[in-house]
């Protein structure tokens, strides 16, 4: 059992133990440390007898020293708790690295009280403990105590258990800037790595970075790696066969044959013999076998461009050769077999084509096992000036020219027009400027006139609605009386008006009808 004189320090250090449970407790509630030095604050002055206590943190920005929490101090004298390093107490103690005590603080020239916490008081009575919070060898801010000064009390125990709740607290600081660090790490690395199989899965031969073909670079990403069947879907000059070759070259087949077959360029007499190939003497002509596309593809990718304009004859056997992966040549008799990755494309629409009874529905769902939609031009305006630039820098290098940029007048031109020939039609409009193009720079006028708006080309009508009316029936009558050698009745009944009008319109139009009858 313990003796009277060592049981009061068995019981202080009793307390201080709990106090310091505590302590780590509440450092372990948050992620942020300003949610937890308040409970560390009250704890340790309960346990001190401590009147106020604050939290102070130095801004290496702006140079100075404010309070973060504090204990027995009210919002507004928090405010006012600002110091420069080596400025009173505390800046003095977080510019040296070394606790301070100051018995009396009504003897320390360097005690400020900025926050005037102390007013009214006898300062005399008061005692002020300062100790730094290091991080390192770096101090990063301080941990202060004022207490009541009693004769016989050593404030060395203060200092010290001031000091280890001080390295409690930057023991948590250091703990959460690992977390931190380790967590923006891991964030970086996500958008790193994000990055890097965008980059990797964005084909090479296809430029545009819209929505729309982001959507499409993620499923040729999805499909590379399989052997799946793909239907690339979208309309003329869209470029499916730019992403047929991305699948294929991105695939484990790439370094296997790539064969091209368009299905509409193919005569319906001929278009077996190019697929499945044939024997000598199958045909008159055929004066040797012929391999066709599938078996010239075999173990790569066989791209069918227009797979809806395939025969019903044609259809049936490229379904068996879709489920068994099995022909005949023509005018053969031995099953041959091949190893292909098979990739088609339509402009077409299949479904109704199914309903027309012109496609056949169990060979449109064998395709249709990986659709990819290529977005027309008009509905990815922002991929325009990227595609511009392309095709400027390509025919620019190409016809030996040095094209600096392109005009305000032809980029407003590009983005207003609707594309129906897609990014084939771009392509041809961009290497027709470079050719007519004698400054380096791409103008509005070397645009087609499909292109022309009546800004640029200066044919902005100026007129009214009846004027412009009265126009085009004067040129319409002037068309039908030329066809007609300036016939009237002839012309009346071409345009379904009756004579009588057809006279009213002359005389109001003022045409000379004799004037006709010599055009041949």
């Amino acid at each position: 059992m313990a003796s009277r004189d060592t049981q009061p320090k068995m019981q202080r250090e009793i307390q201080e133990l709990l106090l310091l449970f505590k302590i780590s407790q509440s450092l372990d509630r948050s992620m942020d440390i300003r949610d937890v030095v308040g409970p560390v604050l009250e704890a340790t002055a309960e346990h001190m007898g401590m009147m106020r206590g604050t939290l102070t943190l130095l801004n290496r920005e702006s140079g100075e020293i404010l309070i973060e929490a504090a204990h027995g101090l009210s919002d507004s004298q928090k405010e006012r708790g600002k110091y420069r390093p080596g400025e009173g107490v505390t800046g003095k103690v977080i510019a040296t690295g070394r606790p301070a005590v100051v018995p009396h603080i009504s003897d320390e020239p360097l005690f400020l009280d900025r926050t005037g916490a102390r007013k009214g008081l006898r300062k005399k009575d008061i005692s002020f403990i300062c100790v730094p919070i290091k991080l390192g060898n770096e101090v990063i801010g301080a941990l202060s105590a004022d207490r009541l000064f009693e004769e016989g009390v050593s404030l060395a125990e203060d200092v010290r258990l001031l000091s280890i709740v001080a390295s409690m607290i930057s023991q948590a600081v250091r703990l959460r800037q690992s977390a931190q660090e380790e967590q923006h790490r891991l964030l970086d690395e996500n958008k790193r790595l994000q990055s890097q199989l965008k980059d990797r899965f964005k084909p090479s031969n296809i430029v545009g970075n819209s929505k729309g073909m982001q959507n499409v670079y993620e499923l040729i990403a999805q499909v590379t790696r399989s052997d799946a069947t793909v239907l690339i879907r979208g309309e003329s000059g869209t470029g499916k066969e730019l992403v047929a070759h991305a699948i294929h070259f991105n695939s484990f087949r790439a370094e296997k044959p790539f064969i091209k077959v368009n299905c509409g360029a193919l005569p319906e007499s001929v278009v077996e013999s190019e697929l499945f190939g044939h024997e000598k003497g199958a045909f008159t002509g055929a004066i040797a076998m012929r391999k066709g596309r599938f078996e010239l593809a075999h173990g790569g990718s066989i791209f069918l461009d227009e797979i809806g304009d395939l025969s019903p004859t044609t259809q049936i056997k490229f379904l068996r050769i879709l489920q068994e992966r099995e022909f005949e040549r023509v005018g053969g008799t031995a099953t041959m077999r091949t190893d292909v990755r098979v990739i088609t494309a339509t402009n077409r629409n299949l479904e109704q084509l199914i309903e027309e009874a012109n496609f056949r529905q169990d060979l449109y769902y064998r395709l249709n096992v990986f659709p990819i939609h290529i977005p027309p031009l008009r509905e990815r305006k922002t991929d325009i000036p990227l595609l511009t630039d392309y095709f400027v820098e390509k025919y620019s290098k190409a016809n030996h020219k040095n094209i600096k940029r392109i005009s305000t007048s032809a980029i407003d031109m590009l983005m207003s027009y609707h594309w129906p020939g897609n990014v084939r039609e771009l392509e041809n409009c961009m290497e027709r400027a470079v050719l007519l193009s004698s400054d380096q720079v791409i103008h509005g006028r070397y645009l087609p006139p499909t292109l022309q708006t009546p800004l640029a080309s200066g044919t902005q009508h100026r007129g009214t609605l009846d004027d412009t009316l009265e126009n085009i029936e004067r040129d319409i009558i002037m068309d039908a009386l030329k066809s007609t050698r300036g016939n009237k009745a002839k012309a009346a009944r071409a345009l379904r008006i009756s004579e009588r009008i057809m006279g009213l319109r002359v005389t109001k139009h003022g045409i000379d009808t004799k004037r006709f009858r010599t055009i041949r």
